[in-house]
């Protein structure tokens, strides 16, 4: 069968760019150059480019013209990029941990395996976990100044499990939820998977423009709110006192719920109290160990309030049953002992100390971060295109992101997301002058 013009134009332009021959961050003819070089309709010029970015090859720019994609980094299920495989370092994700954290392992599981009662840990726990465990993860979550009792606390395998049932057990398909215009790629995935209609708020200085979103509020019916306002990823902000009130106001005033994300708030100290004291009736909060102690130890901390309880658990027995009991009674062993509250403290010491040397490597680039936090936003100057300097310092085999797994807006900024805490200090360095070389020349 004869292939139409336009599929011979995708097909000839998507093996350039597949091969190589077209790079990362080209800018490919203007649509009435095309249709001058191939002798094509407008219509038909359109739909090439359509197609193209359909495919995940190509981006169109308002005003810019259209540029060839990374098409490494896989389009619209949020953070799926891979390291590649010759890759020496990784600065697209966080794994932070600390030396002699494989010897608390080995001392952790010899104490368990000393204890009685090991039997008890060949059986399924409760749905949201054991009580004495609930209590544990209640005592824990005091240090983010959160007060609750056990029967509001929910042990679930890791952060990213616990947003899913929230999701799950809060949202239907086509509820509207809103999010900044940069957020959490987890977060974009899972309201993707459950059909969610995100509403995309603009942010200043890194912050959510709250304006836009009581805007939006007297548009749309708005059912949840995203957030994360104790070190927002990527950006690195905190939502002063004054800013997450005007927050919780507008909650209550059109009756929305909060799901605040405090992944990263262990770094953050001190902080604003969590949106979750200030309105503990309309609050999910979710929390986990993966950052706080290592990423293997998926646990995760759902607080919510009563009356969503039930739900809650009903939708943890539907997606995974319940927690590994061996993993949860490691991770409540080590809250007891005092061991995560150190690795807490040891990892915001670790991460200043990273930040610091990124502030002195990165002198002169435009970015965003906090003190003590584990990645930066570093902005590009006008003119760079994120892809090229993510191909380029792929060719060093230096693994970064660009701004589009975070971005919920069609309009994508030309950015980088740097992860500092999964290499050592000394590879770090070497990596952010190849950064700054590129991000510079």
């Amino acid at each position: 069968m004869r292939r139409t013009r336009y599929k011979a134009i995708v097909d000839d332009f998507a093996l350039r760019i597949r091969a190589g021959q077209l790079p990362p961050g080209t800018q490919l003819p203007t649509v009435r150059a095309l249709m001058a070089r191939e002798r094509v309709a407008l219509a038909t010029a359109l739909r090439v480019y359509q197609e193209l970015e359909a495919i995940g090859l190509v981006v169109g720019e308002a005003g810019r013209g259209t540029f060839v994609r990374d098409s490494s980094l896989s389009r619209g299920m949020g953070l799926e990029q891979q390291p590649a495989k010759d890759c020496e370092v990784d600065l697209s994700f966080n794994y932070p941990a600390l030396p002699g954290q494989e010897q608390s392992l080995r001392e952790g599981l010899r104490a368990i395996a000393a204890s009685g009662d090991l039997d008890a840990l060949l059986h399924s726990a409760p749905q949201g976990g054991r009580l004495h465990e609930r209590q544990t993860a209640a005592r824990h979550l005091r240090n983010r100044e959160i007060r609750v009792g056990a029967e509001q606390v929910l042990i679930v395998n890791g952060a990213q499990q616990g947003l899913a049932v929230s999701l799950l057990a809060l949202l239907r398909p086509g509820d509207v939820m809103a999010v900044d215009a940069l957020t959490y790629p987890g977060l974009k995935s899972l309201a993707l998977v459950h059909r969610l209609d995100l509403e995309p708020l603009p942010q200043i200085a890194g912050l959510t423009d709250l304006d836009a979103l009581e805007e939006l509020c007297r548009r749309r019916p708005v059912r949840a709110l995203y957030c994360m306002p104790t070190l927002h990823n990527p950006l690195g902000t905190v939502l002063p006192l004054a800013q997450r009130q005007r927050l919780v106001q507008l909650a209550r005033a059109h009756d929305f719920w909060l799901i605040e994300d405090g992944a990263y708030a262990f770094l953050a100290e001190p902080a604003p109290p969590p949106l979750q004291t200030l309105a503990p009736e309309r609050t999910l909060y979710i929390s986990g160990l993966s950052k706080s102690v290592a990423s293997g130890l998926r646990i995760g901390f759902i607080v919510a309030p009563p009356t969503l309880i039930p739900a809650l658990e009903r939708a943890i027995r539907v997606s995974s049953w319940s927690t590994p009991t061996l993993t949860v009674t490691l991770g409540c062993l080590w809250i007891e002992s005092g061991l995560v509250d150190n690795l807490e403290e040891q990892k915001r010491h670790d991460a200043r100390q990273r930040q610091q040397l990124a502030a002195r490597v990165l002198q002169g680039c435009d970015y965003l971060a906090n003190p003590s936090s584990y990645f930066l936003w570093l902005k590009l100057e006008d003119g760079r295109r994120a892809d090229s300097v993510v191909a380029a310092l792929a060719r060093q085999k230096v693994t970064v992101t660009s701004a589009d797994p975070f971005a919920t807006t069609t309009h994508t900024p030309q950015a980088l997301r740097l992860a500092l805490g999964s290499i050592s200090l000394a590879l770090l360095e070497q990596a952010l002058h190849k950064v700054h070389s590129e991000v510079t020349r």
